[in-house]
């Protein structure tokens, strides 16, 4: 027997499987490598709403947990994944100035908004009313962490490759069985996919397609991370991330021609320089329409839990989502109802 069974490794279940590490648990983690869209995502983080200037839900406690979370799995892994760098947010009016020194006065921003315009040139960018700085920020390289994640949860004969099969799994008031492992407990963190776990597939899950670009601009030599209309991420050798689309329609993978040309005119409307598209990729983003996780054990055993709902902001809720819902199974900590999938009442979870 073991402690526990993780379904999923993007980046839900890296959190809950370093969580249940660090408390010396032990675990299998299953995932088909089919769908994730925390292979597809920008991986940028940042504890500003940028468009409403308001700050993101609980995020003191968030950078608290996440930092020095990914700073010690950097060092675990033996690969750099994490990227500070300050973010820029484009100002396209002087009414959109004056909001900015207004947000920046307020109490639970001013951390994170410095109180002054950037008003440097910067070569190639379209900026005729500056830039207002974020503190706080980075990005993740996902691609890179969650390879050497699974090949680090491969060497310790941790991990397993298959398609989840739902039928073989049975439970008692003790224990959940699946094939031949037995374990304490198991805790699906499958992102989009649990819209087809018999057991949560009631939770209203509403999927966002986001579609990323790769480009090449040779001229654009930026340090900083640029948010507009679309966000772009410096990640070397000339070439930034360019993102992203939300479709709350086409649930598929597959990148299109309508969330290409959206984010090739979302580019050409901050730079106006000559640019390359290396790679679009597209991944539906596991969004809630309240904008709350999916956290809790099923109707039907104490003993079957989820850990979903991250949506745009992952990269931050990941560690801080997999504590709370690591207390509330071992150390009966309740969750509170803004996270707790027994919010909605409809369904009697």
């Amino acid at each position: 027997m073991v402690d526990y069974i993780v379904v999923g490794s993007g980046l839900a279940g890296i959190c809950f499987t370093e969580k249940l590490m660090a408390e010396g648990k032990s675990f299998v983690v299953i995932d088909n490598e089919k769908r994730s869209s925390s292979l597809m995502a920008g991986g940028m983080y940042n504890p500003v709403v940028l468009k409403r200037f308001t700050d993101v839900w609980k995020i003191e406690e968030q950078l608290e947990i996440a930092m020095p979370f990914y700073a010690e799995l950097e060092r675990k892994l033996g690969v750099e994944f994490m990227f500070e760098i300050p973010l820029y947010r484009r100002l396209l009016s002087v009414e959109e100035q004056n909001n900015w020194f207004h947000a920046a006065d307020k109490p639970n921003l001013e951390k994170f908004l410095l109180p002054k315009l950037v008003r440097k040139e910067v070569p190639g960018v379209i900026s005729p009313f500056g830039f207002g700085e974020v503190t706080h920020t980075g990005y993740l390289e996902t691609k890179t962490l969650i390879a050497a994640y699974r090949d680090y949860l491969t060497k310790m004969s941790a991990y397993r490759v298959e398609e989840f099969d739902y039928d073989s799994l049975s439970y008692t008031d003790e224990s959940v069985k699946y094939k031949d492992i037995e374990a304490k407990h198991i805790v699906f963190a499958e992102g989009f996919g649990m819209l087809q776990n018999p057991f949560f597939k009631d939770l209203p899950l509403d999927g966002t397609k986001g579609e990323v670009l790769l480009v090449k601009i040779p001229n654009l030599n930026i340090d900083f991370m640029l948010k507009s209309s679309v966000f772009l991420i410096p990640v070397g050798d000339d070439l930034y991330k360019v993102g992203a689309t939300y479709d709350w329609e086409d649930k598929t993978d597959t990148p299109t021609e309508e969330g290409l040309n959206e984010l090739l005119e979302g580019l050409r409307d901050v730079i106006d320089l000559e640019f390359e598209v290396v790679a679009h990729n597209a991944g539906v983003r596991p969004t809630v329409k309240d904008r709350r996780p999916l956290l809790g054990r099923s109707r039907e055993s104490a003993r079957i839990h989820v850990l979903n709902g991250l949506g745009t902001r992952g990269v931050l809720l990941g560690p801080f989502l997999a504590e709370k819902l690591y207390n509330n199974i071992e150390n009966a900590m309740v969750l509170e109802e803004s996270v707790s999938i027994h919010r909605y009442k409809k369904f009697k979870f």
